[in-house]
């Protein structure tokens, strides 16, 4: 199962990665797994047909979107500006070069925030 050759490969703390998906179908087989591992789904939660979303699913939801939009930014400013394109051979490669990746983002980020603690 190519699910289990994920699972091998990827860190606890990150396995919920896998369940954002944005093809329920695709998306369906995968959290079934990991919920039978004892993973718990970090996707957003629609509502039924013609009826209003209850409170406690549009907070979860908001809490989501709040981590999701800070990770999106960061994956695209790390696209558009190093070209960040994972395409090696091997888990090792890929985590190196996401890594360096992640050092040169946070090395352009650092007079930013240099600046805001200056003027704090």
């Amino acid at each position: 199962m190519p699910h289990r050759l994920l699972l091998r490969h990827l860190p606890r703390r990150n396995r919920h990665l896998l369940a954002m998906s944005p093809e329920p179908n695709a998306r369906k087989p995968i959290e079934d797994f990991m919920e039978k591992q004892g993973f718990v789904s970090k996707v957003h939660r629609k509502k039924t047909h013609l009826k209003p979303m209850a409170r406690h699913i549009q907070r979860s939801n908001s809490g989501k979107s709040v981590i999701r939009s800070r990770v999106e930014h960061v994956f695209a400013d790390q696209k558009s500006q190093t070209g960040l394109f994972v395409q090696t051979v091997g888990i090792a490669r890929a985590i190196m070069r996401i890594g360096l990746a992640n050092i040169v983002y946070n090395m352009r980020r650092f007079p930013f925030w240099e600046r805001m603690n200056a003027s704090a």
